[in-house]
């Protein structure tokens, strides 16, 4: 699915991966967010560390009437405040998506997957 954005020289689109990549890239540049998170069901649900190169994969975008809708899998550090760490992470992603892509971000749910050490 693309965004579609009018402008004065026609029309933009903006595909949903590129939107995915921007947004894992900012989570992942908040404090306490170890990295995105795949759901294994071959391994019983058990969640596993997206590399940096597959941090779309655990985001899941919707676009509706050029409305943006994000589903976040994450994996947080231990010892942090979970509350804390995804309004954070709600917060900026928005308010960055917003600026980058001029559309507006309508939901962003974060569903925390695992807690890991941060060596």
């Amino acid at each position: 699915m693309k965004a579609k954005i009018a402008s004065k020289m026609g029309e933009i689109q903006i595909s949903s991966d590129v939107i995915a990549t921007y947004a894992g890239t900012t989570a992942v540049g908040c404090f306490g967010i170890v990295g995105m998170a795949k759901l294994s069901m071959r391994e019983g649900g058990i969640a596993r560390l997206l590399r940096d190169e597959s941090l779309r994969k655990g985001i899941t975008v919707n676009i509706v009437n050029n409305e943006i809708d994000l589903d976040f899998h994450v994996i947080v550090a231990y010892g942090v405040s979970i509350q804390a760490v995804c309004g954070n992470l709600t917060e900026s992603v928005r308010y960055k998506l917003e600026e980058f892509t001029g559309m507006k971000v309508n939901r962003v749910s974060v569903y925390v997957e695992g807690v890991r050490l941060i060596d």
